[in-house]
């Protein structure tokens, strides 16, 4: 793998290609997947011959996951084309894993850039819906500044809520991504997660609705 910076992008492509076990072994401990269970990867992966290290999002995404017969609900009524791109996708005994990384706290901020009328509209629209189903009474803003982590709830949410697919939502968080000045240990990004979920009116725990926290430490991938 060639030189480049060091960052949650860099470390999950390592991890995907090379230490598969490492990243099971932290989404078996998150309860993303079962003890017993392991992970086929579908991206991102060196030698997807429709790019290297290829990222997937909207359709592309659901047809990477086998899901396109699954659904009942069409992607494009909840959310407009150009949606989350996926980090990682993956399968566990038919369970969807979707991951998002995170190797530095400033990853973690982010503002709605969608600047259609009816793309907005239809955004407002979906991250209401989740908002409901997620929080139940509150009213905060999903599009700032924790944008790109309402989004990905809200994608669960059509997934899981709209479509039935039991899928795991994980957010991947590394230690010691000294490049990138990140966290060191596991507090510090739990004190993160704490703060978004505080904004957004999220609980504290997440894993009713298939969402995990999960955590690797980015030396090991040196």
């Amino acid at each position: 793998m060639k030189s480049e910076i060091q960052g949650s992008q860099y470390f999950l492509r390592f991890a995907v290609n090379k230490k598969p076990d490492l990243l099971r072994s932290a989404l078996r401990e998150s309860g993303a997947i079962g003890a017993r269970k392991d992970v086929a990867w579908q991206s991102p992966l060196a030698g997807d011959a429709r790019g290297k290290y290829r990222e997937y999002k909207d359709g592309a995404a659901i047809r990477l996951l086998g899901l396109e017969k699954r659904l009942r609900a069409p992607l494009a009524k909840f959310w407009p084309s150009r949606g989350p791109v996926w980090d990682a996708l993956g399968t566990s005994s038919d369970r969807p894993i979707l991951l998002e990384a995170k190797a530095h706290i400033p990853e973690a901020v982010s503002r709605i850039s969608a600047s259609s009328k009816s793309s907005i509209k239809l955004i407002d629209k979906g991250l209401a819906l989740a908002r409901k189903r997620y929080t139940r009474k509150s009213h905060a803003d999903w599009t700032a500044p924790f944008y790109q982590y309402a989004n990905r709830l809200a994608y669960q949410f059509w997934l899981r809520e709209q479509n039935g697919v039991q899928s795991s939502l994980v957010f991947l968080y590394f230690l010691n991504a000294t490049q990138m000045k990140g966290p060191a240990t596991k507090l510090e990004w739990q004190s993160v997660t704490r703060l978004i979920h505080g904004v957004l009116g999220l609980p504290a725990d997440l894993a009713h609705f298939g969402v995990y926290d999960a955590f690797m430490d980015a030396r090991q991938l040196h």
